[in-house]
């Protein structure tokens, strides 16, 4: 686990233990991608328990900034932080591969410097991707506009062409209702410098980046 901390020019990222628990000087968390405790029994489902999470609960009640990529994603989900389940993927198969998305919300620190609907190239790499909740659950988060990120053709469709992994509603990252919570499959940090193919990922980066430096 990473954070982001108000001394960002000077040392922009520091690594937090799973044993930790004080943690109260931190403005952003970052929960990555990866297979935690390899992803025995479901994805995030053992992480949840890992002694640092109080105290990621308890930066989430401060209304502090939390992002999960992938994994953290899922871990998200297991926390009840943010609603809903990252299922098997539609064909059963591990993806690993580009994915367009559209962008649902621009009034986030996370998207503030992408424009409304704009359609963005950014890397999955996951065989529990699928995004799944009740029938309530996908209605409140339409109803709240919770879903930030979507699934999409080159061209902007959301439909079944353009959904890798058969999330319903082709979502693809999600936030809490107050906005400090963003949980998206798609990992932006592997598209964040044209060296990598796409610097699509970069500007929720630089949103990021000004939470910590507000």
């Amino acid at each position: 686990m990473a954070y982001i901390t108000r001394d960002i020019l000077a040392q922009p990222t520091r690594m937090i233990w799973h044993q930790d628990t004080d943690i109260d000087d931190i403005d952003v968390i970052v929960i990555p991608g990866g297979f935690s405790y390899g992803d025995y029994l479901r994805c995030g489902a053992i992480a949840q328990f890992s002694p640092v999470m109080k105290s990621v609960l308890a930066h989430a009640d401060r209304g502090k900034a939390i992002l999960g990529i992938c994994n953290g994603f899922q871990v998200l989900t297991e926390l009840g932080l943010l609603p809903g389940a990252l299922v098997r993927n539609r064909d059963l198969h591990f993806i690993c591969d580009r994915a367009t998305l559209k962008v649902e919300r621009t009034d986030l620190p996370w998207t503030r410097e992408y424009s409304k609907n704009e359609v963005v190239s950014i890397p999955i790499a996951h065989g529990e991707g699928c995004y799944y909740a009740d029938v309530e659950t996908l209605k409140q988060l339409e109803d709240n506009q919770q879903v930030v990120f979507r699934y999409c053709t080159e061209t902007g469709d959301v439909n079944a062409t353009g959904n890798p992994n058969g999330s319903l509603n082709n979502i693809a990252g999600i936030c809490n209702p107050q906005g400090n919570i963003l949980g998206m499959m798609p990992h932006p940090e592997r598209a964040a410098d044209p060296v990598l193919g796409s610097a699509d990922g970069l500007k929720l980066f630089e949103g990021l980046l000004a939470i910590s430096l507000a």
